[in-house]
């Protein structure tokens, strides 16, 4: 499909040639369906190892250091958006794993949206990645996920494409389509697979997880008050007895019985609960303790200046749509 440019952003420090062996065969079998452009943002020997892996099967565009306070990912993005005319993008992060017929399917969404969101799903499947799962289940149930991949109208983004300083880049980049009039459309039924991060990459990406929130500030209040809540019942509990402390005891467990409910309805979303294991809402409780400990610490780094993000700081997590909207109608004037 000479119409479609798969963009690949990728910034690594140095070579993992198991790791790159792997995503070389990805890019092969891509290549023989679309344009492969890789935004390349490591140092020059190892872009120079990653662009002699994936030879001619890909068109690797060199992307300098990040400005400071911009997200390295939409700064490659964006210089690979540059580098091609094609119509129709998928942007997707370099642990995503397309197959041709999803593939298909999410492009042939462009004929009534502006941008296609699939969903994605852990594999292999690690105790981290079910750990992060919960979390995909849960916000599955409560609209929907956000995936490391995104099939989009390149005119859906206007000339200038999306703002590269915010966290997270994903809600800012549907916020912009919306807000220049296009159609995002979510596909809780079209799976993805993804690669797990490793263990190291998964606990430095809680914090900034929970630092996505002050882009939704509803959620943000409600994952405020999730400590202060347990914390309180714990108290209340330790200060009193016979009936009273029981219900107080009893709050907690309803939360968390709670938080198990939503995300096996989120595994049920669409039709799609055998794409994970059956025990995978089990895993909520947990990442719902993570979240109300880690929403104070991002509140702390927003307090300091923006959280720290591969060596700089990044304070906005997201615009809002009424400012997107507004931005886009002064260019329009």
């Amino acid at each position: 499909m000479a119409d479609v440019a798969y963009v690949l952003p990728l910034r690594r420090p140095g070579v993992d040639e198991r790791s790159v062996a792997e995503l070389a065969r990805y890019v092969a079998g891509l290549a023989r369906r679309v344009e492969v452009v890789v935004a390349d943002g490591s140092p020059e020997p190892v872009r120079a190892r990653h662009a002699a892996a994936w030879g001619d099967a890909a068109r690797t565009v060199a992307v300098e250091p990040p400005p400071p306070g911009s997200n390295g990912k939409v700064v490659g993005v964006l210089a690979a958006l540059a580098a091609t005319s094609a119509p129709r993008v998928v942007v997707a992060d370099d642990d995503v794993r397309w197959d041709a017929a999803t593939l298909d399917r999410a492009l042939a969404g462009l004929d009534r949206a502006d941008a296609v969101v699939p969903q994605n799903v852990f594999d292999p499947l690690p105790w981290h990645a079910r750990w992060d799962t919960a979390r995909s289940l849960v916000n599955r149930a409560l609209g929907h996920d956000w995936a490391g991949t995104v099939v989009l109208r390149r005119d859906a983004l206007g000339p200038d494409g999306y703002d590269a300083r915010v966290l997270f880049e994903n809600l800012e980049l549907e916020r912009t389509v919306r807000a220049r009039g296009g159609r995002v459309e979510h596909r809780p039924d079209l799976l993805v697979v993804r690669r797990p991060p490793r263990v190291r990459t998964f606990v430095e990406q809680r914090v900034r997880q929970a630092y996505d929130s002050f882009a939704q500030p509803a959620r943000l209040v409600a994952e405020l008050a999730l400590a202060p809540l347990l914390a309180g019942c714990a108290v209340g509990a330790a200060r009193s007895s016979g009936t009273v402390r029981a219900t107080w005891a009893a709050v907690p467990v309803v939360v968390l019985a709670a938080v198990v409910a939503v995300a096996e309805a989120g595994r049920r979303v669409a039709g799609c609960a055998a794409a994970w294991p059956a025990t995978s809402a089990l895993w909520a409780p947990a990442w719902l303790v993570e979240r109300a400990v880690c929403v104070w610490v991002a509140l702390a780094w927003r307090v300091r200046g923006g959280v720290p993000y591969a060596g700089t700081r990044i304070r906005r997590a997201a615009h809002s749509e009424a400012e997107l909207r507004r931005a886009a109608q002064a260019v329009a004037r």
